[in-house]
């Protein structure tokens, strides 16, 4: 178990001058500052010598009733994982947080593994129990553990060993609709990096403390970065990211005891992001209260040419169908950002046309920046009816430049990915990775959360379908190896 600690509200305006602050983002016009809070939810305590202090990267979000947990890397090291993983956790429908850090994983928590990577977070309503999913990395072995919590996110055991080989990119969700027929079981994805980046799954029928056998879905299925989603009739849908520049799904109809073959649910087109970023076309899904599944990712198909990417959004017409991605109009397709790594939040209690979306992202204003002027920021956007049509965009925070997030192998970075969780009649709540300007070596990047959250008013901005992936637009690197 690792003690708490009680988190403060900070006005956003004190992170520092280069950080803005909450702002209208309309389509068409420039941003105009706003006196918004943010809360600062964690920072890296460690010292270690192997990481890149103080840094906290790729967090993932979870809501259930009043409860909100998040999960991150803490203390990024440059050849992959970090010190330790931390968690952050809201039981009044985030007015106030605790913090805390992950016991027995890494050294800097009592355990044996080097590093740790890649969490995931997931509740149980049947067990009552919150889970952690986790990579524990020692040399080449790579492991996917999960940790649990049964009292509400407060204090956490030691991990259970889900999964053990050379591992990538695992992913964990709980089904909690009291009338499934599979009601509390939890489903773990992740791939194996020495098999091509083979996709397996595991299934938990015990909140967690044992995992099942490891299985494979049908035919071809190599990728990463899976997010399986839990549909109310208990059918378990897991979009990823293809090696081929595809986004992919497959299901399972019986519990996860088989997985079936995987479809298309669409190609991409993806302009590569300027200043050596670390970005992926890793794909962000949630599901609505009557089963309709949404993904996102970064894709430059509306744009002439592929000189930046947009935010575009796919939905699910079957369990094995697939409509065309939209874009989502978060500015002009002849303006000069580029947006990437989405982060989707739907509400469960709503659904079809009256579903409300929340959903976070990252962006520079220039796409054609170097790494020395590139300005990275986070933006906000919100539907109320499903997609059809959005709210203007918020400027969140930002700009920062590069300078100020961690280095990796695979460049800078602050994650591969970002979530938002979306609180049933309520608002959406990203936790994020800000950064102001580092003092000497030490890094200032922690995890923040608007304060009480961002409203999902939704608007009358709309864009149309594409026809196809825009024709100049070449393939680019995945990198199979992402932890």
């Amino acid at each position: 178990m690792h003690p708490r600690t009680l988190l403060r509200t900070v006005p956003v305006g004190a992170l520092t001058t280069g950080v803005a602050t909450l702002a209208a983002l309309l389509l068409g016009t420039a941003p105009a500052a706003a006196n918004v809070a943010f809360t600062q939810v964690s920072t890296d305590p460690y010292t270690d010598t192997q990481a890149q202090h103080q840094s906290e990267v790729e967090p993932d979000t979870f809501a259930f009733g009043s409860t909100i947990v998040s999960a991150f890397q803490v203390g990024r090291v440059s050849g992959g994982g970090a010190s330790n993983i931390g968690w952050a956790r809201s039981s009044d429908g985030g007015a106030t947080w605790t913090k805390g850090f992950l016991p027995g994983i890494t050294t800097n928590g009592g355990g044996t593994y080097g590093q740790a990577s890649d969490a995931s977070v997931a509740y149980d309503a049947k067990h009552n129990v919150w889970l952690i999913s986790s990579l524990g990395i020692s040399g080449s072995a790579v492991n996917v553990l999960t940790s649990r919590s049964t009292d509400g996110g407060l204090t956490w055991s030691s991990p259970v060993t889900t999964a053990t080989g050379s591992l990538d990119k695992n992913w964990i969700v709980c089904d909690n609709t009291a009338a499934s027929p599979f009601y509390g079981n939890c489903y773990t994805e992740y791939d194996i990096t020495s098999s091509g980046d083979s996709i397996r799954m595991k299934t938990s029928t015990d909140g967690g403390a044992t995992w099942g056998a490891a299985l494979a879905p049908g035919g071809t299925h190599t990728g990463l970065g899976g997010q399986p989603v839990v549909l109310p009739n208990g059918h378990v849908l897991v979009p990823y990211l293809g090696l081929s520049d595809t986004i992919r799904s497959f299901r399972s109809t019986n519990g996860g005891a088989s997985w079936n073959s995987t479809v298309q649910v669409s190609t991409i087109s993806h302009h590569t992001v300027a200043g050596g970023l670390r970005e992926e076309t890793l794909p962000s899904a949630e599901v609505d209260g009557a089963g309709t599944v949404y993904v996102t990712w970064s894709d430059c198909r509306f744009r002439s040419g592929c000189p930046a990417n947009d935010i575009v959004l796919a939905k699910s017409t079957s369990e094995t169908t697939w409509a065309a991605p939209t874009r989502v109009p978060i500015d002009a397709t002849s303006s000069t950002v580029d947006h990437f790594i989405p982060g989707i939040g739907v509400d469960v209690s709503t659904s079809g046309a009256s579903a409300r979306i929340g959903l976070t992202y990252y962006f520079y204003p220039n796409t054609s920046c170097t790494a020395a002027t590139c300005q990275l920021s986070t933006g906000y956007i919100s539907s109320t009816n499903g997609g059809a049509s959005w709210s203007g965009s918020t400027q969140l925070a930002g700009p920062m430049n590069l300078s100020w997030i961690p280095n990796t192998s695979q460049g800078r970075m602050f994650g591969d990915y970002i979530s938002t969780s979306v609180r049933p009649g309520g608002n959406a709540y990203p936790v994020l990775p800000i950064a102001t300007a580092p003092t000497g070596s030490t890094l200032h990047l922690g995890m923040f959360v608007p304060t009480g959250g961002l409203p999902v008013t939704g608007g009358t901005n709309t864009a149309a379908p594409a026809a196809a992936p825009a024709s100049a637009a070449t393939p680019h690197t995945i990198h199979p190896t992402a932890r």
